[in-house]
C-alpha cells in the first residue's frame, strides 16, 4: 500500500545558523523554569534538524557516504554541548550554562555551507510525545561496567537524541549517520576513515549505542548500523539500541531482524515513569499545568490509543467504536483538577506545539473548535466536554441542513484565514493519483484499477486547478463533538496536514471529498455544503478536481486502513478488525466510484454543476 510520504521544508543553512544563536542567547537570559527548560529542547531539536539537512546534502555529495568531516565533527561537538545542557537543565532545576552552546551555534554559519538545504519534520518530536528527557532515563540505566562508549545517531530524529545520550554517558564518542536505500532493506556506507575509527574503536573494547526514534514498520535503519557494526567484528553483545518504544518490530520486518531485535540489549522511553509518575516531583506533567488546571484530585488517566472512546462512547458497543490508529494516536491524558476535568493532549514540542496550540486557538475563538487553555512544554491543555458525544453515535440528534451549514462554515473558515502554502507541502496530482492506481489494484484488482487510467491525460491540468492550503485531512464523523443543543465543534483539527503520510496539504476539495465520504452526503447535501463554502469566501474548486480527489481520498483511506489493521493483528486484534471494517467500506465506495457509469467527467464549475 502507498500512504506514507514526507514534506520536508527547504531551509538556508547560513541563515538558520545565524538565527539558532541568536535564538540560543534568548534561551539564556530567561529566568530558570519549565518555560526556560522547554526553549532549549526546542533549540535541541531545531539545531538538530539543521544537522540532519546539512549532513544529507554533504551525503550526496560524498557519494552516499558518511565521512569524519569538518562539517560533521562540528554538527557533533554542538549537538553534544546542547545534550548537555539539556541534560543539566532537566537534573538541576530546569537551568544550565549555555555559553559554549552559544558560541558553538555562532561558528555554524562560517562553515563551508550549501546554499539551500532540505529538513525533514522530526515525526516524534512533533506528533507521538517523544521527549529527548526519556533518552536520558534510557541512557541511565545502560550498564555502568566495561568498556568506553560509542554513540551513533540515526538522522535525522536521532541526531539531537543521540547528542543526549552521548552527554548522559559522559562520551565524546558521537557519530550521526544515514541508512539509505529501501524503507523495508535499507543500507549503511561509511567513509573508509570512519569505517577504520569504528574498527580501531571494536577493538579496544569500545560498546556501542545506536539511537532513534524507531523501530517502525520493517525496524531496517536499526538493522542496517547493526549490520555494518557486525561487518566490522563488533559482537551483538557490544551494541545496545535506544528507541522510542519498547515494543516489537513492525510487519514489513524481515526474519532475521525479529530475531536480532528480540535478543538485543535495548531500552524503550517509560513516558509513564518519565512524567506521569515521576520520582522528581519538577518532572511530573500534572504539576506543570497546575498554574491553569489548579491542584489535581485524581491521578492522570491515560485516553491516548483509542481510550478516550470509553467515555465518549459510554453505552456503545465496543464493535461499533471507531477504528484507531493506536500507534499513531498523540498522548492524550484526563486531569481531574480544580473541580472540573481537563484534557492534557500532546501538541508536539517547540515550533510544532506552538503551531499546533496557535490554530487552536484560531479555531475555538472563531466557535469552530475546542477551547484551549495553555501550553505547557509539548502538551496542550483543554476543558474535558464530559457531555460532548462524537457525530458519529450522536447524529440522529442533528438535523442534516445544520450540519451541512456548520462544516461548510468551519471550512470556507479555514480557506479563508488559514490561507495558500507553496506546493512542495502536499503531494502532487500525479502522485496522489499513483498512489490510487497502486492501491486500488492491490486490493480491488488491476481491471478495477485501470478505471483510474482516465486521470492520466488530464494530470497536468487538474495540478494547475490546485490551490493547496492548510486542509483538514480528518472529516471523519468521530472527530465533531455534538454539545447539549446540538452545537457542533470540530476535534483534531490543526496537525494532520502535516502528518508523515503521502496527503500534505491539498487543495479545498481534499476536506470537501472527505467530508462527503465520511459524513455520508449525498449530492444535495454536497451541493448545499458547497454553497455554503462560497459564502464563506471559500474558493470553490472545479468539480473535476473534487472528483478525483474523492477517488483518491477512498483509496488512500483504503491502504491506510489496511495496513494499519496490519500493524495490529498481532496485538490488538479487535481494533485490527474494526479497522479492516472501515477498509470494506472504502473499499466498497471506491468500487461503486468507478464503475463504468461513474467514470465520465464535464468541466465546469461546481456550483453550476450541482446547484
Amino acid at each position: 500500500m502507498l500512504v506514507s510520504g514526507e514534506h520536508p521544508r527547504d531551509m538556508d543553512p547560513t541563515a538558520e545558523a545565524r538565527a539558532l544563536a541568536s535564538a540560543c542567547w534568548e534561551v539564556a537570559v530567561l529566568p530558570a523554569g519549565l518555560t526556560r527548560h522547554a526553549a532549549l529542547v526546542s533549540l535541541l531539536i531545531r539545531a538538530s534538524e539543521w544537522a540532519q539537512g546539512v549532513l544529507d546534502a554533504e551525503q550526496v555529495v560524498q557519494g552516499g557516504e558518511d565521512g569524519d568531516t569538518e562539517l560533521a565533527r562540528a554538527c557533533e561537538s554542538t549537538l553534544l554541548l546542547l545534550g548537555h545542557a539539556v541534560v543539566a537543565s532537566w537534573t538541576d532545576g530546569f537551568q544550565a550554562d549555555l555559553s559554549r552552546v552559544g558560541s558553538a551555534l555562532e561558528s555554524l554559519s562560517g562553515l563551508a555551507l550549501p546554499q539551500r538545504v532540505r529538513c525533514k519534520v522530526p515525526r516524534g518530536h512533533a506528533f507521538l510525545g517523544l521527549y529527548p528527557e526519556g533518552y536520558v532515563e534510557s541512557a541511565r540505566a545502560l550498564p555502568t561496567e566495561g568498556g568506553p562508549w560509542r554513540v551513533l545517531g540515526i538522522r535525522g530524529i536521532g541526531t539531537g537524541l543521540a547528542g543526549v545520550v552521548a552527554a548522559t554517558l559522559g562520551t565524546q564518542a558521537l557519530c550521526f549517520v544515514r541508512p539509505r536505500g529501501h524503507p523495508y532493506r535499507r543500507t549503511l556506507s561509511l567513509s573508509p576513515e570512519r569505517t577504520a575509527r569504528l574498527v580501531e574503536e571494536a577493538r579496544a573494547g569500545y560498546r556501542f549505542v545506536v539511537v532513534d526514534e524507531g523501530p517502525g514498520r520493517s525496524g531496517s535503519s536499526f538493522g542496517a548500523v547493526a549490520d555494518f557494526l557486525e561487518a566490522q567484528g563488533v559482537a551483538p553483545s557490544s551494541t545496545y539500541f535506544l528507541s522510542g518504544h519498547s515494543g516489537a518490530l513492525g510487519p514489513r520486518a524481515q526474519p532475521r531482524e525479529r530475531e536480532r531485535w528480540r535478543c538485543a540489549r535495548r531500552r524503550g522511553v517509560d513516558f509513564e515513569s518519565l512524567m506521569v509518575t515521576p520520582t522528581e516531583p519538577s518532572h511530573a506533567l500534572a504539576g506543570w499545568v497546575e498554574d491553569i488546571t489548579g491542584k489535581a484530585t485524581a491521578p492522570l488517566e491515560d485516553v491516548g490509543a483509542g481510550a478516550w472512546r470509553q467515555h465518549l462512547l459510554e453505552g456503545t458497543l465496543e464493535a461499533a467504536w471507531p477504528p484507531v490508529h493506536t500507534w499513531r494516536e498523540r498522548r492524550k491524558y484526563l486531569l481531574r483538577a480544580g473541580g472540573r476535568p481537563w484534557l492534557l493532549k500532546s501538541a508536539g514540542l517547540g515550533a510544532y506545539g506552538a503551531r499546533t496550540y496557535l490554530q487552536t486557538r484560531v479555531l475555538a475563538d472563531a466557535g469552530f473548535g475546542v477551547p484551549v487553555a495553555g501550553l505547557k512544554h509539548g502538551f496542550m491543555v483543554q476543558p474535558w466536554l464530559e457531555e460532548a458525544r462524537p457525530l458519529s453515535v450522536a447524529g440522529s440528534s442533528v438535523d442534516r441542513w445544520e450540519l451541512v451549514a456548520r462544516v461548510g462554515a468551519y471550512l470556507g473558515f479555514r480557506s479563508r484565514h488559514f490561507g495558500r502554502v507553496e506546493d512542495g507541502a502536499g503531494a502532487s496530482t500525479r502522485e496522489l493519483w499513483e498512489m490510487a492506481r497502486y492501491n486500488t489494484e492491490v486490493v480491488l484488482g488491476r481491471q478495477v484499477a485501470q478505471a483510474l487510467h482516465v486521470w492520466m491525460p488530464r494530470l497536468n491540468a487538474l495540478e494547475g486547478m490546485v490551490r493547496r492550503t492548510v486542509t483538514d485531512n480528518r472529516m471523519h464523523a468521530w472527530e465533531w463533538l455534538v454539545l447539549p443543543g446540538g452545537r457542533l465543534l470540530k476535534a483534531d483539527a490543526v496537525d494532520h496536514h502535516l502528518a508523515q503520510d503521502l496527503v500534505g496539504c491539498q487543495d479545498l476539495s481534499w476536506d470537501l471529498a472527505g467530508a462527503a465520504v465520511e459524513l455520508s452526503l449525498d449530492s444535495e447535501e454536497l451541493a448545499a455544503l458547497c454553497a455554503v463554502v462560497e459564502r464563506h469566501k471559500g474558493r470553490l474548486p472545479p468539480l473535476e478536481l473534487l472528483r478525483f480527489h474523492r477517488q483518491a481520498y477512498l483509496a488512500f483511506q483504503l491502504g491506510d486502513h489496511v495496513l494499519a489493521a496490519e500493524s495490529h493483528d498481532a496485538e490488538a486484534p479487535a481494533e485490527a478488525a474494526r479497522l479492516r471494517h472501515a477498509a470494506a467500506r472504502y473499499a466498497e465506495l471506491l468500487r461503486r466510484e468507478l464503475a463504468p457509469a461513474a467514470r465520465t467527467f464535464t468541466g465546469g464549475s461546481m456550483s453550476a454543476h450541482l446547484g
